[in-house]
């Protein structure tokens, strides 16, 4: 992390590992999974937690340690941390977790979302010791480890321990726009369909697994649509995802989206900021954000 010597350089090197990560991302399709790294790096929050950093986990990058990357719900997890690698050690002055978070609203963006104008200077955990325990990420159906009756419960156990609301978990939600489940990661999804085979699968991507929605490397409102419509057996709806609309309190916000992608787009960039920094620490006279 930058000291007061080298914040220029350090700067430089932000802006460098973004166009790298950038070409990385156009080159590869890797949108889906640099999301679902940063995601699950800083989804391990819990507010509950007094603890001194990094205790109570967060965005810290100990998703790169084991026993953290072999949890269950990390299945698949190490490729994206190969495919960011060669970045980080390009350049050594930009954080692991600042990487991570940068490569997912890169993702975001790329797939013409919405800018999100993250904030850098994050400080990586550097121990195995320093890893989140298993069972604090969400799951996609039943049976839930939390002990949850239904998918509603479930997420807001989940995200309300983050210290989210029930806008935050609609929102956030709605990034499943972009990429697929593949069954034998997630237990989830079918195999193949229509829509991850040729000729629809882009060049470069591995083909297989079950989106949901058609276009799945575009980053639109889509998924609020095909999740409310039903229209086609080929698009995933997890049990979470039919909960945005068969929970009263979620509804407002996923009948919202599914008719203004711009109202979505805004509240998105609002929760992507917030998951992008929990459980951050920043070293002192950081927190810059890229022009």
């Amino acid at each position: 992390m930058p000291s007061a010597v080298d914040t220029d350089s350090w700067k430089q090197q932000l802006k460098g590992a973004r166009a790298d990560v950038e070409a990385l991302i156009r080159a590869t399709h890797a949108n889906p999974i640099l999301i679902r790294l940063a995601w699950h790096d800083s989804g391990t929050f819990d507010e509950n937690i007094k603890q001194a950093w990094p205790k109570p986990g967060g965005a810290t990058a100990s998703i790169r340690f084991n026993p953290e990357i072999g949890h269950g719900a990390n299945a698949g997890l190490q490729a994206a941390l190969d495919l960011v690698e060669p970045v980080k050690q390009k350049y050594p002055l930009v954080s692991y977790a600042d990487l991570y978070q940068m490569a997912s609203a890169i993702g975001v963006e790329i797939a013409g979302g919405p800018a999100i104008p993250l904030r850098y200077g994050r400080v990586d955990v550097e121990s195995p010791e320093d890893c989140a325990p298993e069972g604090r990420l969400p799951s996609a159906g039943h049976p839930f480890s939390d002990g949850s009756k239904t998918p509603a419960d479930h997420l807001r156990k989940i995200f309300y321990r983050m210290g989210l609301n029930d806008k935050d978990i609609v929102a956030l939600s709605g990034a499943h726009t972009l990429g697929r489940s593949r069954p034998e990661r997630s237990g989830w999804g079918k195999e193949e369909t229509k829509y991850t085979t040729a000729p629809n699968n882009p060049p470069g991507s591995a083909p297989g697994g079950q989106s949901w929605t058609a276009n799945w490397l575009t980053f639109d409102n889509s998924y609020f649509v095909e999740v409310k419509a039903k229209r086609d057996a080929d698009l995933l709806i997890l049990p979470t995802d039919a909960a945005v609309f068969e929970d009263e309190g979620f509804r407002q916000y996923a009948e919202k989206y599914a008719e203004d992608q711009d109202a979505f787009f805004k509240d998105y960039v609002e929760s992507h900021l917030k998951l992008s920094e929990l459980g951050s620490k920043f070293t002192e006279g950081t927190k810059v954000t890229l022009e």
